[in-house]
């Protein structure tokens, strides 16, 4: 079922009754949808991210820290709560935990790619030449724009317009302040064969906010099968360790 926040400026699919104790934050390309089984027979939200499912694209390019904002004013009133993040939701709920500590009672984090074990390789002579004659008027918009679908991922050629700047922004981002700066209790599920945000990198970002990690094996990076029920075990375990200690 739809239901509105922030004074219905942002979408959520909502489970149970008010006020949720998990908020879920899916990934790019995704929506809230996503979350239907791990979130079955909780209080919880799961969030349409704008610009995607039925949740119009910002106006401007932003970043994670605009939609952490964006987040932070939707859940405000029921805070704290959990927040699950699946991949570039992660992404996000890094940003808003790092941030807005007071809102998050505890992270469930699952394929959020947040820490870069080596340095982006140069693109090619001929893409850097290109690039620098498009600059100079001598190669066209239309042209430019054909190489960089031809280098870009899936995600890229698939973004439109004002999402793809930000698609652009999230990936170029850095999180290693963000991570220092954690201090909920935090758990980490990976699947093994996690392409999009590699179980190496998420077992790093793991020690860096002294957080648990479990990898699942045979899964990759959507949440699908025994990722998708892993996520929920964790979550209601995570629950309930929560309610003994508070």
């Amino acid at each position: 079922m739809i239901t509105t926040l922030a004074g219905g400026r942002v979408l959520a699919e909502k489970f149970g009754s008010t006020p949720p104790r998990v908020v879920a934050l899916h990934g790019w390309g995704r929506d809230g949808s996503d979350f239907a089984t791990i979130l079955s027979g909780l209080d919880a939200v799961s969030i349409h991210l704008p610009g995607f499912g039925p949740a119009p694209a910002p106006d401007d390019v932003w970043g994670t820290e605009q939609y952490a904002e964006l987040v932070a004013d939707a859940i405000a009133a029921y805070a704290p709560v959990v927040i699950v993040g699946h991949s570039f939701g992660g992404r996000v709920a890094v940003r808003l935990a790092a941030r807005r500590p007071e809102l998050v009672r505890g992270l469930l984090l699952t394929g959020a790619p947040l820490v870069r074990l080596a340095a982006p390789s140069a693109p090619p002579l001929s893409f850097r030449l290109a690039r620098w004659a498009n600059r100079a008027g001598l190669l066209s918009d239309a042209r430019m724009d054909d190489l960089r679908n031809q280098r870009g991922s899936a995600d890229y050629r698939a973004a439109q317009g004002v999402m793809r700047g930000i698609l652009v922004k999230a990936v170029g981002e850095n999180y290693d302040d963000d991570l220092a700066a954690l201090t909920c209790p935090i758990r980490m599920v990976w699947g093994e064969h996690d392409t999009a945000a590699p179980t190496d990198a998420g077992r790093v970002a793991a020690e860096r906010c002294g957080a648990s990690f479990r990898v699942v094996g045979g899964t990759e990076h959507l949440l699908t099968g025994d990722l998708e029920l892993a996520v929920r075990e964790e979550l209601l375990t995570f629950l309930d360790e929560l309610d003994r200690t508070a």
